[in-house]
C-alpha cells in the first residue's frame, strides 16, 4: 500500500544539478518526469531513484545510503541503488533513472528497465511454494526478478492471497483504512509474472520424492520446496473460549469478524497486553468502543521492551480510555463477559484472545523434516535435514549472529526471508544476515525495534520518553542487542545498520 505525494520537491533534474552538490552517500531529492525523484553518489557513480518507498510511500530522500541500497526512514525497506529491487518490507522495486553526466553537471534521462538473470549455478527444476502470505508472494516474485525461468508454482488456501497483515490490527481495525487497500497481489498480478496459483491447502509432504499432496487429491512435483504456512492465533483453553463473540485476530476473515462485532457492540475484552493486543485495543477505542485490557504482567510490553517503555505504551492507552486490569488472567467468558481471578467479572460484547501464535509445522513433522519450534534451517535458509526444503517467514528457526536459533514473527523479516531465498533459489549463495525489525503503532506514538534481546542485564535510555522523543537501548554482557526508538526514525535506521556490520562502537555512541 503506497500513497505517494505528487507534489514536485526540489530542483528540475532534468535540466541538471552541478556534480559537487551531491555529497556521498546522501539523497539528493529533486524532480523529473512529473515526479520526485532522489540521487545518490557513490563514489564515481551516481543513481537516480524514485523518491517514494513502494512500501507505503515513504520519503526516501530522509533514510540513509548503506551497503548498495537507500533505505526508507518509516519501516526500513530498502532498494538497490543499481537495479532499485526492494528488500522487505518492500514488495516491488522503485523506479531507476538514466543518469547523464554533462561535464560537471548531473542530469537524469528517461526511465530504465533492469532486468536480472540468473547467476551460474544449481537451480532447481521447479519450485513450489507452500503458504500465499507475505514471505510466499515475496519469494515468488523475487525468483522471477532474479531471473529463475523454470515454473513456479504458489500454493494457498485463502484469497485475497497476500494481505498488508500489519494493518489488520491496525488501521484497518481502526476504520481508517479500507479493505480495497489490504489485498497487496491478485490472480492477474500473479499470472503476469508466470506464476501458477492453486487455491488449495497441501495435506502431506513426500520431501524424498519431491511433491506434495493438495487436498483435492493432486500431486504437485517439485525440484525445490519453500514451507511458508505462516502461523496460527493461539486460543487460551478455557471455558468460554469457543463463544461467537471471542475472536483471535491473525488473517483477514479474524479482522472483518472483528470489525463487523464492533460496529455493534459496546465492551470490549482484551486478553492480552503483547502487540496485537494493545494495537487492538488502541484501534477499537477509535471505534468508539469501551475496552479494558488484560494481562498477568504487570506492565505491559515488559518482555520485550523493558518496564520503561513498557509503562509509556500503558501511559498512552490510558490517556485514550483504555482500562487496564494487570496481574489478572481471565477464568472464564459466558455470553454476558469474562471472569478474573481476582473473581471480578466485566461486561464484554467482544472478547478478543491476543495471547501469540504458534508455527504451522505440522505437516514438516509428518514428512520427517528437522522441526524444533519451527523448521530448523541453515544461514540460507534451507532444511537443515533435507536439502530441497526451504523454509521462511513464522516458519523459520535459524542461526543468529551469535549462534542461537532463533524464530521471528515480524512482516518485515517475513518478506526479506522470502526474497532470501529466491536469491538462493536462483543460484546465488546468499546466507540470511538481516537484522530483525518490526513497528507497533499505539494510537499516536509508533515504537521502531531493530535487533533481538529476549534478555538484558541493563537498559538505558537517551533522550525523553514522556516527550515521545527517546533511543532505548537494551544490553547483554556488554553488548547492545536492540534498541526500541520512539520519534527518532533515523537513528533506528543507523541502529539496523550498525547491528548488520557489528560495529558496536557506533551502537554505543548512536545510545548515548
Amino acid at each position: 500500500m503506497s500513497h505517494d505525494n505528487t507534489e514536485l520537491q526540489g530542483p528540475n533534474l532534468s535540466e541538471g544539478v552541478p556534480l559537487d552538490r551531491l555529497k556521498e552517500g546522501e539523497p539528493l531529492l529533486g524532480h523529473a518526469h512529473e515526479q520526485n525523484i532522489v540521487l545518490v553518489r557513490q563514489g564515481d557513480a551516481v543513481y537516480a531513484l524514485s523518491a517514494s518507498c513502494t512500501h507505503y510511500g515513504g520519503p526516501l530522500a530522509e533514510g540513509i545510503v548503506a551497503d548498495g541500497a537507500i533505505r526508507c526512514p518509516w519501516h526500513h525497506a530498502a532498494f538497490e541503488l543499481e537495479t532499485g529491487l526492494a528488500h522487505g518490507p518492500g514488495l516491488d522495486p522503485v523506479a531507476c533513472f538514466q543518469v547523464i553526466r554533462d561535464g560537471d553537471v548531473v542530469r537524469v534521462g528517461h526511465a530504465l528497465q533492469h532486468t536480472r538473470e540468473a547467476r551460474e549455478g544449481d537451480t532447481p527444476e521447479s519450485v513450489v511454494i507452500a503458504g500465499v502470505g507475505a514471505a510466499g508472494a515475496a519469494c515468488a516474485e523475487e525468483l522471477r526478478r532474479r531471473g529463475y525461468e523454470g515454473p513456479i508454482t504458489l500454493i494457498g488456501a485463502h484469497e485475497p492471497y497476500p494481505v498488508d497483515r500489519p494493518n489488520l490490527s491496525k488501521d484497518f481495525l481502526a476504520g481508517e483504512a479500507p479493505e480495497e487497500w489490504l489485498p497487496l497481489r491478485t490472480a492477474e498480478d500473479f499470472e503476469q509474472r508466470d506464476i501458477r496459483f492453486v487455491r488449495s491447502a497441501v495435506t502431506a509432504i513426500d520431501a524424498e520424492q519431491g511433491r506434495v499432496t493438495l487436498d483435492n487429491g493432486d500431486a504437485v512435483p517439485f525440484g525445490a520446496l519453500v514451507l511458508a504456512m505462516g502461523a496460527e492465533a493461539t486460543a487460551l483453553p478455557i471455558p468460554g473460549a469457543d463463544l461467537d463473540h471471542v475472536h483471535t485476530l491473525h488473517e483477514l476473515p479474524d479482522a472483518r469478524a472483528i470489525e463487523e462485532a464492533a460496529k455493534s457492540g459496546e465492551e470490549a475484552v482484551i486478553i492480552g497486553a503483547g502487540f496485537i493486543g494493545l494495537e487492538a485495543a488502541a484501534s477499537l477505542t477509535q471505534q468508539g468502543m469501551r475496552v479494558t485490557v488484560i494481562a498477568p504482567e504487570a506492565v505491559p510490553l515488559e518482555e520485550v521492551m523493558g518496564e520503561q517503555l513498557g509503562a509509556l505504551i500503558q501511559k498512552v492507552h490510558e490517556e485514550h480510555g483504555v482500562t487496564f486490569r494487570l496481574d489478572q488472567e481471565v477464568t472464564g467468558i459466558t455470553e454476558e463477559g469474562v471472569t478474573l481471578s481476582s473473581g471480578e467479572t466485566l461486561p464484554a460484547s467482544l472478547v478478543l484472545m491476543g495471547v501469540g501464535v504458534q508455527p504451522r509445522t505440522s505437516l514438516a513433522e509428518q514428512a520427517g523434516i528437522a522441526v524444533e519450534d519451527g523448521v530448523v534451517v541453515d544461514e540460507r535458509l534451507r532444511s537443515v535435514s533435507h536439502p530441497n526444503v526451504w523454509a521462511v517467514g513464522d516458519l523459520a528457526s535459524y542461526p543468529a549472529d551469535d549462534g542461537d536459533r532463533i524464530r521471528i514473527e515480524h512482516w518485515a523479516v517475513a518478506v526479506r526471508q522470502g526474497q532470501a531465498v529466491a536469491r538462493n533459489l536462483a543460484g546465488e549463495t546468499y546466507p540470511f544476515q538481516s537484522v530483525p525489525f518490526f513497528w507497533s503503532a499505539h494510537f499516536d506514538t509508533q515504537i521502531s525495534y531493530v535487533g533481538h534481546a529476549p534478555e538484558w542485564d541493563e537498559v538505558t535510555v537517551k533522550g525523553d520518553l514522556e516527550a515521545k522523543d527517546a533511543l532505548v537501548a537494551f544490553h547483554k554482557d556488554g553488548l547492545i542487542k536492540a534498541i526500541a526508538t520512539v520519534g527518532r526514525d533515523a537513528a533506528s535506521l543507523q541502529a539496523e545498520y550498525y547491528m548488520e556490520i557489528g560495529d558496536q562502537r557506533a551502537l554505543a555512541h548512536l545510545s548515548t
